[in-house]
């Protein structure tokens, strides 16, 4: 699409919250244009046919607390099939490295720490997550592991309010073509100008300057829906400066996490939607997902530290360990029946620098301060806006409509 010269609102982000942004503004009367630095839509949800028959969600991949994801309904009027099978987390397809009875303990042990860490918050506190591990607890390495899946970091970055104020629902389903797809989808009908990178939001002026890889154009409002780290960073600059954006921006680091998927030549041996977990006394470990959807493959899953040193020991690092460790697990035969196929690298990803965002202690209110609007003109979204749903699709999704409405509002 040709760059307007001017427009009524400018959405800055093709992600599910420009996408949202772009939906709301539809029958405002707006003229819009959302803006995007890749040649594609979806930012943190990319799907892609790994091999055939192999579907991969590089990106997001569930639809976390499905009966409240706003993403459930725009599959259903998109045609997009829902599979609503259980996730395989808190299971193991094989006692191998993780028996029952130590899988027992270690749920327990986790549950144990999240309650203590929920009435921390209770109390008003907001310490640092890792703070409320039993002392000595042999689990510990595997809970901070699970904090790496889940926050893309390690429990001594984490805030207790911002653990506290997330909404899981607890059912979480998936989209079989991908949530990436999903997200293409969602904005074919939207007004997209693709390859353009913004890099100058200049509000001085009785209208708002948007400098792009692609010319300058002027907005009356501007949505802003970037990534944190790109604000904190000041990939994006604002003249005036916004130094409390900025700070805000800092407090909710994107963590690292990332995917692998490797071909599988003898699906036969391994179970459908099963899941693996093995070397418990770590929390440099992956954790595996058996035959998705019951496809011929494994999808391995690193996060925090550890996937930021395999990110940084460059492409096939993902794959070389998760073959390791499956055999490791299931014996060398697996080493011959596994063969890379792609992998992630999100912190390396100049749009994105990260996975999602997490509060760092004593940060949990940055979410709010991120999301206020600027003089009636900047307005922000992004999964790290969402006060419950920050981390998810449909969290910076429902952000963006927010912000849409705060700019039908402010009319």
């Amino acid at each position: 699409m040709s760059l307007p010269s001017s427009v009524d609102v400018a959405i800055i982000g093709a992600g599910a919250a420009g996408l949202g942004a772009a939906h709301a503004l539809k029958d405002s009367g707006l003229s819009v244009i959302v803006l995007e630095a890749r040649d594609r839509v979806g930012g943190r949800a990319h799907t892609i046919l790994a091999a055939p028959g192999i579907i991969f969600d590089a990106g997001c991949g569930w639809l976390h607390s499905a009966d409240k994801n706003s993403f459930v309904g725009i599959a259903k009027q998109l045609n997009f099939e829902i599979d609503t099978a259980r996730p395989p987390w808190r299971e193991q397809s094989f006692d191998t490295g993780f028996p029952h009875a130590e899988r027992q303990d270690f749920i327990a042990a986790l549950d144990a720490f999240y309650d203590r860490a929920e009435q921390a918050a209770i109390s008003g506190g907001d310490d640092a997550a890792d703070k409320y591990l039993e002392p000595g607890n042999r689990w510990n390495p595997m809970i901070h592991a699970i904090s790496t899946y889940v926050n893309g970091c390690e429990l001594d970055q984490v805030s207790i309010q911002d653990m506290q104020a997330y909404e899981d629902t607890g059912i979480n389903w998936r989209v079989r073509r991908g949530y990436g797809a999903l997200m293409t989808a969602y904005g074919a009908s939207l007004p997209l100008a693709l390859n353009t990178e913004v890099t100058l939001i200049d509000h001085s002026g009785p209208h708002v300057s948007v400098e792009t890889s692609r010319g300058r154009l002027t907005a009356t409002k501007v949505i802003i829906t970037v990534p944190t780290n790109l604000i904190a960073d000041e990939a994006i600059r604002f003249h005036p400066a916004l130094p409390a954006k900025v700070e805000a921006a800092r407090g909710l680091p994107l963590g690292v996490d990332d995917k692998v998927m490797l071909a599988l030549d003898d699906p036969g041996a391994l179970p459908k939607d099963g899941n693996l977990r093995g070397a418990t006394m770590r929390t440099a470990m992956g954790s595996f997902h058996l035959r998705p959807f019951g496809q011929p493959c494994i999808e391995g899953f690193f996060g925090g530290t550890f996937a930021r040193e395999l990110e940084d020991a460059g492409d096939g690092a993902f794959a070389a360990e998760s073959i390791d460790q499956i055999v490791a697990l299931l014996g060398s035969d697996f080493r011959r029946k596994l063969k890379p196929l792609a992998e992630s690298r999100w912190a390396r990803d100049p749009f994105a620098r990260g996975a999602y965002s997490h509060a760092l202690p004593g940060h949990a209110g940055d979410r709010a301060v991120l999301a206020a609007p600027v003089d009636g003109r900047l307005f922000f979204a992004g999964e790290a806006t969402s006060p419950n749903f920050f981390s998810t699709a449909h969290g910076a999704r429902d952000s963006g409509e927010r912000a849409a409405r705060e700019i039908i509002a402010a009319k």
